[in-house]
């Protein structure tokens, strides 16, 4: 609606996870090399943490579209509130595989059938689910189990477990620490700091097509006041404003314009309550290893009328 106005040929604040718009920060490039090294290098498990809002998705998606030069087989679990048989039968299908029995001991043969040749073919098979602090512990122990897929050196299926900091808490409990010794390699996203904020927003106009800046610095401070760094919610805020900018026809989308927006959408500039498992963070976005420390967090969604 906006595009025109302002001279853009696409939408740079859109909400779905489109890794083009990804900006390249110093923790965004860590995590994203430790999902790329995770999955070249078959190392099986590897986990990505973040809060609600802080690009975990787009991330994947930017990791598994790196390797589209070579070949890899990817099944993107986006639900994993599922039962066991409901969940392989998914995997199967995303992997494009023709299930040919309902049984678990057959799915999973076929499975482990169709790894080895996509092995012998010099082919990487993932497994990413999003949301995983959503997991039961019955489904994690049977997503342990499949790390059992393997030659006497490689792994044939790599796995990639992305959640809420809750996931990191899931995984530290005791029934699960077979699992929890298993994964290679811990990566992280954040909030933006307010001078990546602004950053963040000039690159998406810019890729967007936007020739001269559109919002005055002024409008970016209250945005990072606002939106406290999370990416979500400073798209959310940079959509609105063009909006309002392009009812009232002005050119450049002032602070009392993204004040009016913001109490709107009802956010407040106090911080989110901050993640209980985020409290002691090390602030590390990406970590080779085993790790105790996570980064400090935020949590909660706008409550403005796009909850309603």
């Amino acid at each position: 609606m906006y595009n025109s106005f302002f001279k853009l040929h696409s939408s740079p604040f859109g909400t779905s996870p489109d890794p083009r718009f990804l900006y390249m920060m110093p923790h965004t490039r860590e995590a994203l090399a430790c999902l790329e090294y995770g999955i070249s290098a078959r190392k099986g498990f590897t986990v990505l943490t973040g809060e609600v809002g802080t690009g975990k998705t787009t991330l994947l998606k930017r990791a598994l579209a790196s390797f589209n030069n070579r070949r890899i087989s990817t099944a993107f679990v986006f639900n994993p509130r599922l039962e066991v048989l409901d969940f392989l039968e998914f995997v199967l299908a995303d992997f494009g595989i023709n299930s040919t029995t309902r049984t678990k001991s057959g799915m999973l043969l076929q499975l482990n059938r169709w790894l080895i040749e996509r092995f012998r073919m010099e082919e990487t098979c993932v497994v990413v689910i999003d949301e995983a602090q959503n997991l039961s512990w019955d489904l994690l122990e049977e997503i342990r189990l499949l790390t059992n897929l393997e030659t006497s050196s490689e792994k044939l299926l790599q796995i990639v477990l992305s959640g809420q900091p809750e996931l990191e808490e899931k995984l530290r409990h005791p029934s699960v620490r077979q699992l929890r010794q298993r994964i290679a390699l811990w990566c992280r996203t954040q909030p933006l700091t307010e001078n990546q904020t602004h950053a963040y927003v000039a690159e998406r106009l810019r890729l967007a097509g936007a020739t001269r800046p559109i919002f005055t610095s002024q409008a970016l401070d209250l945005i990072y006041r606002y939106s406290h760094g999370i990416p979500r919610i400073i798209n959310l805020l940079c959509e609105h404003s063009l909006i309002v900018a392009y009812v009232e026809q002005v050119q450049e989308v002032s602070a009392e314009l993204v004040e009016g927006v913001a109490a709107e959408l009802e956010l407040e500039t106090q911080p989110f309550l901050i993640s209980p498992v985020a409290i002691g963070s090390s602030g590390r976005s990406g970590n080779f290893g085993e790790t105790s420390g996570l980064m400090t967090a935020f949590d909660g969604e706008p409550k403005g009328r796009q909850d309603r």
